[in-house]
């Protein structure tokens, strides 16, 4: 599997004949003791801190003004807490997800970053250049964004026009997801950077396909003036 036809070809199934205006938020989980002892999550079910359910909480509040339509989650404890808060406050029911899982990385996960890089430095080094690396065994991100990104996409083409999209899921899935709906070419997508616990990227469908419109985001977004569309 390679990071070229793999980006493009669902990059290109995402367009549309016509843009219908939809809008996908993509969510990351609110903060866990494995997060901040810097320690490999993967798919370790992990549960949120009490600080992490109160980044939750705020977020949801803010999220809820965007009048989402639907909300999809991974199934990981962490993801479902998260959606649960937003789920509260709008009355929308969650669609849960195994897809949306974090990437299995095998022996790296409950690993911090520093045993990563003693034990798996060469392995590490070769992810950070953007080759296809199967971390502690695991997945590559191709393999990511094949089973995460179609159910994005699936639930995307259920919204109405203008519809908004909520995705919870985790941070490295959200990246390769977002890669793949851009078109980009895998070495590319570490390029978009992490998420902070708990903030989120939105994409906006135009007429040549999606757009990153926020990356990163703890606020609402605002419509871009100017731009040239």
């Amino acid at each position: 599997m390679n990071g070229t036809s793999g980006g493009g070809a669902t990059g290109g199934t995402a367009t549309s004949k016509r843009a219908r205006g939809r809008r996908i938020v993509l969510w990351r989980h609110g903060q866990t003791a494995w997060n901040l002892e810097r320690r490999f999550q993967g798919s370790t079910d992990i549960e949120l801190t009490e600080a992490g359910v109160a980044q939750a909480r705020r977020a949801a509040r803010l999220l809820a003004s965007l009048n989402p339509d639907a909300i999809v989650a991974s199934d990981l404890k962490r993801a479902a807490a998260t959606a649960g808060e937003l789920s509260g406050v709008t009355g929308l029911d969650i669609s849960y997800d195994a897809a949306l899982r974090e990437t299995y990385a095998g022996a790296w996960q409950g690993l911090t970053h520093d045993e990563i890089v003693e034990k798996y430095g060469e392995q590490y080094a070769a992810w950070k250049r953007g080759e296809p690396v199967r971390r502690g065994g695991g997945e590559l991100e191709t393999e990511v964004a094949d089973r995460a990104a179609p159910v994005v996409l699936h639930h995307a083409e259920k919204l109405p026009d203008d519809g908004t999209l909520v995705v919870v899921s985790h941070g490295g899935t959200i990246r390769t997801t977002i890669g793949r709906l851009l078109g980009l070419e895998a070495h590319h997508w570490e390029s978009l950077g992490g998420l902070t616990n708990c903030c989120w990227s939105v994409l906006g469908e135009g007429a040549r396909g999606w757009r990153l419109l926020e990356h990163n985001a703890g606020t609402l977004p605002e419509p871009v003036l100017g731009d040239d569309t």
